[in-house]
């Protein structure tokens, strides 16, 4: 098929503490990562606690697709640590596009 692309939001998610907040995660401001289509890219040196990667992994997807206005996923982008002793959170912010074929990610063929 000649039309069988798709794009997916490129995501950036950070690390936000706000003031006064007790830190247990390991986390600073501002350590972040990138999400560019599956992959997912930390800074050379950059760690991220897998608790933390574990609260804000489910709704990633969702938040690369696009969304009505008045949808909750579009308007909703911070995700708290889980552990409830800790204020951070990680603010999920999409950042721009990327073009996908449907034929070059699945062998599932189009009907």
């Amino acid at each position: 098929m000649s039309d069988d692309f798709f794009e997916l939001f490129d995501l950036r998610v950070e690390v936000v503490i706000p003031p006064d907040a007790r830190v247990l995660c390991g986390a600073k401001p501002g350590d972040h990562f990138e999400l560019r289509g599956e992959m997912l890219h930390l800074p050379p040196g950059q760690g991220m606690s897998i608790y933390s990667l574990a609260a804000v992994l489910p709704l990633l997807a969702a938040k690369q697709r696009p969304t009505q206005a008045n949808d909750w996923m579009t308007t909703d982008g911070e995700v708290a640590c889980p552990d409830p002793h800790c204020g951070t959170r990680l603010r999920i912010v999409r950042t721009g596009t990327r073009r996908f074929r449907h034929a070059e990610t699945t062998a599932v063929q189009r009907p």
